[in-house]
């Protein structure tokens, strides 16, 4: 039998990256953030209006926490994955850029932080204009949100 090697991100060698993927998820971690500190909670004495605030506290939460470990989980995928030696070269703080970018998802999943989110979308946004410029394009940053 022939020894084959294959390098992919995942079990297909698609060679398919892009940083839009943890962008998505990051905006979401945003948005939830928002949401969660904007919910107003009611009068412990009203049980129905309590038990709906902390049910969607609950559904908020959660949303923000599997979100901030997408966002954590694309991210490792480029830096172990996409990212090679050669790019050091370039970019000597890439493993610094990456190790700090996942752990603000660690923070944001377990913390309702406005700044620490900010701070997320900034790493993120360093790592799209690194990443496309490894590839000699220009791709514009947005967000959709």
């Amino acid at each position: 039998m022939k020894n084959i090697k294959a390098y992919a991100h995942c079990d297909g060698p698609c060679g398919i990256y892009d940083p839009s993927s943890a962008r998505i998820a990051g905006e979401a971690v945003v948005s939830m953030t928002n949401k969660m500190l904007g919910l107003k909670c009611p009068e412990v004495e009203n049980a129905d209006a309590m038990a709906s605030y902390l049910n969607t506290m609950g559904r908020y939460t959660t949303i923000k926490e599997e979100e901030a470990q997408r966002c954590k989980d694309e991210l490792l995928i480029l830096w172990t994955d996409y990212f090679k030696p050669q790019h050091l070269e370039s970019f000597p703080d890439l493993h610094e850029i990456f190790w700090n970018a996942a752990k603000l998802c660690s923070s944001c999943k377990v913390e309702v932080s406005v700044q620490h989110c900010g701070e997320l979308m900034e790493a993120i946004e360093k790592i799209h204009n690194i990443f496309w410029s490894t590839k000699n394009r220009e791709v514009a940053w947005y967000t959709a949100g």
